[in-house]
């Protein structure tokens, strides 16, 4: 059961840790290679997700995939949510983990999904463009291919989203042929 608010704080936990241990960054980049792992291996979610499997087993599991990869803190960190069976939540953890190291560092997220792959120019211009709005901050490009979208992009940032893709137009024009907009403009 996924669950924000615990999320949150397991997460403002292992941050103020890390702080206090001069070890922010490197539990950062242990966090972000949880979430690759989460993102890119659906049998590690489901195996910590499942009910049946016991903690303990997926502690194990847990452990052979992060040994010698993650920080002593990480791997403690793990440990503990592994003790008090809270190991399911650990993508959601991750992700605040994440989530709270970009606000203390002024990192702003930016999402930008296209048809087809950007070339290195055009995100290099995307990216300008979007420190121009906001000089003061950092900016996390992610960028993602969604074939559907036919042409455009579709831009997210700061909990908001721009939809410039054909997909969009086109859905906009079947809505307006489908509730005969100009229909009394021709009687």
């Amino acid at each position: 059961m996924i669950n924000p608010r615990l999320a949150t704080r397991y997460a403002k936990s292992i941050v103020d840790l890390a702080i206090e241990q001069k070890q922010l960054d490197t539990v950062y980049a242990d966090m972000k290679f949880i979430l690759r792992i989460c993102k890119s291996n659906p049998d590690f979610l489901a195996v910590l997700r499942s009910p049946i499997i016991k903690p303990t087993a997926k502690g194990k599991v847990i452990e052979s995939i992060t040994k010698e990869r993650v920080s002593v803190l990480t791997s403690s960190f793990i440990k503990l949510l592994v003790t008090k069976t809270r190991e399911t939540n650990l993508p959601e953890i991750a992700a605040a983990f994440v989530d709270q190291y970009n606000i203390i560092n002024n990192i702003h997220k930016v999402k930008i999904t296209t048809a087809v792959p950007m070339s290195d120019a055009l995100q290099n211009s995307i990216l300008s463009k979007v420190k121009e709005g906001n000089p003061t901050g950092n900016i996390d490009l992610e960028t993602a291919v969604n074939e559907s979208l036919i042409g455009g992009f579709i831009l997210e940032a700061a909990g908001k989203s721009l939809d410039a893709s054909i997909l969009r137009d086109l859905k906009d024009v079947k809505k307006q042929f489908l509730n005969n907009d100009y229909l009394h403009k021709i009687r």
